[in-house]
């Protein structure tokens, strides 16, 4: 009948001048950058093989310290979305690997609007915490990591970013499901925002049967606020303000790209942007 494209057709009129975008803050940190943002573009890679996948960082500061230090170049997302549009791609689905909804996948999303009109179709996939099936996704990979270590008197401490924006919302939000599925040990905090080191150790004292304490990042990459503020042995580093207050501390310096569960939300996120487009 005409007018009707078979499926077979469909997918074949998808492929042809269709790429994968995959947008991150970026990290000067090299070998976790290969260990997480790699590893989560070799996973959408593998996953939609006959597609040319391409790399972004929102960052210009990390950008600019890669060329100059690594003599690495990695565009921005106006370069991305240029030379998307040079090479005569069609059909772009940009896949960031943010945790949040915040200001920078808004950013991201403003700057897409810019080059609708230069695609035939443009589509963003979700970042990490997006609906509940993602929250209960993301509690079982990082307590299903960790779980040698939930031994009652240890917590279990992730730290992240944190915004004053009101997407904050999603570290309390994956707290309570913390708490909900169970997992009565384990802590969010934030570096920028609540909640803060001292709502978590308020949360440990209360508690009173901790001897131990693991942290590790709720970041996709454990570059500089993991190193730093979390493991450093600065005075003001999260490690020694909680060895200050008498407890063990180990720090485990990986980042969320890290972990294949959390890299097949992201698959599956990029899966929906492609069931989107028509």
């Amino acid at each position: 009948m005409a007018g009707c494209q078979s499926g077979k057709d469909r997918t074949k009129s998808i492929t042809r001048n269709t790429a994968i975008l995959v947008v991150s803050f970026g990290t000067s940190y090299n070998e976790n950058r290969v260990l997480t943002i790699g590893a989560i573009e070799e996973d959408i890679a593998k996953a939609f093989p006959v597609y040319e996948m391409r790399r972004a960082f929102t960052s210009q500061i990390i950008i600019d310290k890669l060329k100059k230090r690594d003599g690495l170049e990695i565009d921005n997302v106006e370069e991305a979305l240029e030379r998307a549009v040079k090479d005569n791609v069609e059909n772009l689905v940009v896949q960031p690997t943010l945790l949040m909804d915040g200001y920078e996948y808004m950013d991201l999303v403003n700057a897409l609007k810019d080059y609708e009109d230069k695609f035939n179709q443009v589509i963003i996939g979700a970042p990490l915490l997006s609906s509940d099936a993602d929250f209960d996704a993301v509690v079982k990979a990082i307590t299903d990591k960790t779980s040698s270590y939930d031994d009652r008197q240890t917590a279990i401490c992730f730290m992240g970013h944190g915004t004053e924006a009101d997407f904050n919302g999603v570290y309390s939000k994956l707290q309570e499901k913390l708490k909900s599925a169970g997992f009565d040990n384990y802590y969010i905090g934030t570096v920028k925002a609540e909640p803060t080191l001292d709502d978590v150790m308020a949360s440990l004292k209360e508690k009173g049967s901790y001897k131990r304490v693991v942290l590790e990042p709720l970041m996709v990459v454990a570059g500089g606020h993991a190193t730093n503020d979390m493991a450093g042995d600065e005075d003001d580093s999260w490690k020694t303000i909680l060895k200050g207050k008498g407890y063990e501390v180990e720090c485990l310096l990986e980042g969320l790209g890290q972990v294949e569960a959390i890299r097949n939300i992201y698959v599956a996120h990029t899966q929906a942007a492609f069931d989107s487009l028509k």
